[in-house]
């Protein structure tokens, strides 16, 4: 794997984990009784984008170490791939 093909990969796993962290704890505004005007009542009451993305990156950490392992150590090849998928 190379250098780009990394952090490919790295930015990738990322954003799909950090699409999956959105929802949880997620809280309207019309739950919490709180709209603030000219916002929606769906809108989040307090998204903790912080703290998901933090979450994200140490996941994606850990997902990409396993990956790039199992990639670089030839446990799973292309020629595996493309014998599973023909």
């Amino acid at each position: 794997m190379s250098l780009t093909g990394g952090i490919v990969l790295y930015s990738v796993l990322w954003f799909l984990v950090m699409f999956l962290l959105l929802p949880i704890g997620h809280r309207s505004q019309e739950e919490m009784g709180e709209v603030t005007p000219g916002t929606p009542p769906g809108a989040p009451y307090r998204p903790m984008l912080r703290k998901k993305m933090l979450w994200a990156t140490l996941i994606t950490a850990v997902l990409w170490a396993v990956i790039a392992w199992i990639i670089l150590a030839d446990i799973i090849t292309r020629a595996d791939l493309q014998s599973w998928t023909s």
